[in-house]
């Protein structure tokens, strides 16, 4: 089982409110926030739900290739209203929410590209 997981970006801030737009239509918060004089190394912020930060942001160079990350939400409804969150917040179209039967039957999923190409997808798997 992942305990979290994250990626790397390069404007901390622009995508730092990339993702309180795009989880917060999922139920994440902002969480955490730690900069480098704490860290050691460079600025973080925590993603979440329950009180608990399990995605993480990085300052620095982005990640290459970039990183796909799926967050599994409860609902078709909840999918598309992330993706159109993730757009109105300066994501890239990178597949509208729909069936993707072609990894199961019952998958649901849309996807988005973060400010810096990571391609994000919040996905729901029926019965």
């Amino acid at each position: 089982m992942i305990d979290h997981t994250g990626v790397t970006v390069s404007d901390f801030e622009r995508s730092k409110a990339f993702y309180q737009e795009a989880l917060g239509a999922i139920g994440y918060e902002l969480l955490a926030i730690f900069p480098a004089s704490v860290t050691g190394r460079t600025d973080v912020a925590g993603f979440g739900e329950g009180g608990k930060p399990d995605f993480w942001i990085y300052k620095g160079e982005p990640n290459q290739p970039p990183v796909h990350v799926a967050f599994r939400v409860a609902s078709t409804q909840l999918v598309r209203a992330f993706h159109e969150a993730a757009l109105a917040a300066g994501g890239r179209d990178n597949g509208p929410p729909g069936p993707r039967s072609h990894y199961h039957a019952g998958y649901y999923g849309g996807f988005v590209l973060d400010p810096d190409g990571h391609n994000i997808e919040a996905v729901f798997h029926s019965a």
